[in-house]
């Protein structure tokens, strides 16, 4: 049974479109994952789906009510966190989840169980005010006030922006556990190494999917020769590889770089070969297996 249904959506903004007529189908329990950087439609596509904003053209349902028509159903059976921080900086922890549960005419106390997992993280500075927690309490409880009234479809813009890498991590477990109680969560992020956290992606770029499917098969699909290069002159490196022949594309990858080869045209040696005579030295070249990062960038 498909939960979220997209079919042919498209959004402007002026002469900007956000979304170019994409579609996507979205199951029962699954974690379904927007990936792209910041401006690729994510959050349009979002709002569009939260019923906070309408279409251009297209239809779209959400179990299986429709966005447009049944608005006011679906805003009482999804949890919407957006991107931003949105809660009430000036209430305390325990004054925002209360006031997001009597919204939907709930409590703490009776849907304690449903944010107990996520919530007593937090719960020990419940008075103090929501504006003074630390990037990743902040996540944590918003996370909890759009799970309050038990949805049954999640909706997480880009949350874990600006985060720290153990917050991270924490967050991914907690939405796995959700995953375990049946709730579909359909998140966004621009950071590539969570995509292989969701059991179905879609790339989205420019408004269009790009791909959608396992991170696994579309990591299985990449058809290209990729090293990863290095040496003790990393910004030359980076222009003298744009300039040798064989050298289909490259992309600065942290402290390396990534390229991709015309293998009958180039080896390793002769690329060692060629980086020392632009007077480059500790040169580092290793085969790798593509990310989710160096599918995305091939598809551009």
């Amino acid at each position: 049974m498909n939960v979220l249904s997209v079919n042919n959506i498209s959004k402007s903004y002026g002469t900007v479109k956000a979304l170019d007529n994409v579609s996507c189908q979205i199951g029962k329990g699954e974690l379904f994952g927007l990936i792209g950087p910041d401006g690729a439609g994510k959050t349009t596509l979002f709002r569009i789906l939260t019923t906070l904003i309408l279409a251009d053209s297209g239809t779209a349902t959400v179990n299986g009510l429709d966005v447009v028509r049944d608005y006011k159903h679906i805003r009482r059976c999804v949890g919407y966190m957006p991107g931003r921080f949105s809660l009430y900086q000036d209430m305390t922890v325990e004054e925002n989840m209360t006031f997001f549960a009597s919204v939907f005419g709930t409590t703490i106390k009776d849907n304690y169980a449903q944010v107990e997992d996520i919530y007593k993280h937090i719960e020990p500075f419940k008075k103090r005010r929501a504006g003074k927690l630390s990037g990743g309490m902040k996540q944590k409880l918003a996370l909890s006030c759009a799970l309050i009234h038990k949805p049954s479809v999640l909706f997480l813009d880009e949350p874990t922006t600006g985060v720290d890498p153990v917050s991270r991590k924490e967050f991914w477990e907690m939405l796995r556990r959700l995953k375990e109680q049946g709730i579909t969560i359909l998140v966004s992020t621009s950071y590539m190494d969570e995509a292989t956290l969701c059991d179905r992606i879609a790339l989205i770029r420019d408004g269009q999917f790009l791909k959608i499917d396992t991170p696994r098969q579309i990591i299985s699909q990449y058809d290209e020769t990729l090293w990863t290069v290095s040496s003790d002159w990393m910004s030359k490196l980076y222009t003298d590889l744009n300039h040798i022949p064989g050298i289909k594309s490259c992309f600065a990858f942290g402290n390396t770089h990534h390229i991709t080869v015309e293998q009958d045209m180039l080896t390793i040696n002769e690329l060692k070969n060629r980086l020392a005579g632009f007077s480059h030295t500790n040169i580092e070249i290793i085969p790798i297996e593509a990310t989710i990062e160096d599918c995305f960038m091939a598809m551009r």
